[in-house]
């Protein structure tokens, strides 16, 4: 028979390639879904969908008996659902850490443990450390998260490190691109304008890890059976701050751009100016002062020689690879 796994927040970025790794691989896949969620990503018929409210435990626990009493439970679980831009820090901690300890606690109650459960996780748990010699961050630093965004992803590790026998398994991604991302998206668009925009004068290395490479990492932890463990993801390589920019510039046929450098002071009463203009309507900044603090951080390597030695990992895309990929399929859907 088919392994069954739930894929949460599936109706992401992310949340939907691993959906369509699921599929790849030939598992009967449960696409976890709130019953607002656009499913435009999600038209495989081969998926099934399970309603899950992560904002409500009563109504969470309610659903996951429901699906137990007419499906049964799941082989294994990917908590991919969570929040990245939020109007507080509570909400931060409401989204990730409350969310995934109400939804362990209802799985445990409810006899629905999986043989794995991987948790989608962030490099932004560790925060701006090895900054000095900008050396790789090793998974037996000490993490010490700057934003609200890596508190709330931390505390949720915490929390999972602290079930005994629980088999999880975690992945900190550094920054994941590809098709259907929003977020690096802006910074294609603002090229088509002939605008480049550059955070600080100082060095900064920064790391990437394309979608389905992050996709691949997460399976390869599947078939391997591992538990109780932690790995960072990226595809290995490190960049400057303007290798991106000049990639996609490349990619669209190099259009004359203005390139400006926002000192850092100015970069933070901006992103503090957007929060406040985006809080009067009610809505949530893409630039905001979390967003300023990663945008800051200048050392973003880290170290993935346990996930090469440990999975057999190697990443498929290295940036420019990447890049091309993504350039091609935002022209297609029309967003370039």
């Amino acid at each position: 028979m088919k392994k069954k796994i739930l894929v949460t927040g599936a109706s992401g970025f992310i949340g939907s390639f691993l959906v369509e790794g699921g599929l790849e691989r030939e598992m009967q896949v449960w696409a976890g879904v709130r019953k607002s969620s656009s499913r435009k990503y999600l038209q495989d018929t081969r998926i099934q969908f399970a309603e899950l409210d992560f904002t409500d435990s009563d109504k969470l626990e309610g659903q996951l008996a429901k699906h137990k009493r007419e499906h049964g439970g799941w082989d294994y679980i990917i908590h991919c659902a969570g929040v990245t831009k939020c109007r507080s820090k509570a909400d931060f901690e409401i989204g990730n850490y409350w969310a995934t300890r109400y939804f362990i606690e209802i799985l445990s109650k409810l006899d629905m443990l999986p043989e794995q459960f991987v948790y989608i996780s962030s490099l932004s748990v560790f925060g701006p450390i090895r900054e000095k010699d900008y050396s790789s961050i090793q998974e037996q630093d000490v993490p010490q998260p700057n934003t609200a965004y890596g508190q709330s992803k931390l505390h949720s590790e915490e929390y999972l490190h602290s079930l005994k026998d629980f088999p999880y398994v975690i992945f900190r991604p550094t920054g994941v691109y590809g098709p259907r991302e929003r977020d690096y998206f802006l910074m294609a668009k603002s090229i088509a304008q002939h605008i480049d925009f550059v955070a600080g004068f100082k060095r900064q290395d920064i790391t990437f890890v394309y979608v389905q490479d992050l996709v691949k990492a997460v399976y390869l932890a599947i078939e391997k059976k591992v538990i109780r463990r932690a790995y960072f993801v990226s595809d290995g390589q490190v960049y400057s701050s303007r290798t991106f920019s000049d990639l996609i510039r490349k990619e669209m046929g190099n259009p004359f751009v203005l390139r400006f450098v926002c000192p850092l002071f100015l970069l933070k009463a901006l992103s503090f100016l957007a929060d406040q203009g985006a809080k009067l309507f009610g809505k949530v900044s893409t630039l905001n002062p979390d967003k300023y603090k990663i945008m800051k951080q200048r050392n973003w390597r880290c170290d993935i020689t346990p996930l090469e030695k440990e999975l057999g990992y190697k990443a498929e895309y290295p940036l420019e690879r990447g890049v091309k990929e993504i350039i091609a399929w935002y022209k297609k859907e029309g967003w370039l």
